[in-house]
């Protein structure tokens, strides 16, 4: 779509639109709706200003997880911000760049040794 804004200058070049359209797998409706729709905001970036903040306020907020950004929204209820459910919070830190994702723990540290597992009896 992006490709397309750009070779038909926000679709005032109009010659064109319906060759790139075809050429790309696109529905000409599809295009004039991405057009529509560009320039408009974000519409979860009260939530996401506000979870900037909250991770701004301690050095130590910085490794809030999901869970716990939903429940410091739920508690600081800023202002004109509706707090949508936990798993909309989780898509909008994975957006912004504020997810973590705890590395991999193995269960053991090291691996079993068939040999020393032989009893005396055999």
């Amino acid at each position: 779509m992006i490709f397309l804004a750009l070779k038909t200058e926000d679709g005032r070049i109009t010659g064109k639109i319906s060759f790139y359209c075809w050429m790309l797998g696109i529905s000409r409706q599809s295009f004039y709706k991405y057009l529509s729709n560009k320039n408009r905001p974000w519409k979860y970036q009260d939530l996401a200003d506000a979870m900037k903040e909250i991770v701004s306020e301690d050095e130590c907020n910085d490794t809030y997880g999901r869970i716990r950004m939903y429940q410091a929204l739920l508690l600081k209820q800023p202002e004109g911000v509706h707090i949508p459910s936990e798993r909309t919070v989780y898509r909008v830190m994975d957006q912004i760049g504020l997810s973590h994702r705890p590395g991999r723990k193995p269960n053991g540290l090291t691996k079993a040794d068939r040999e020393a597992m032989k009893s005396e009896d055999c």
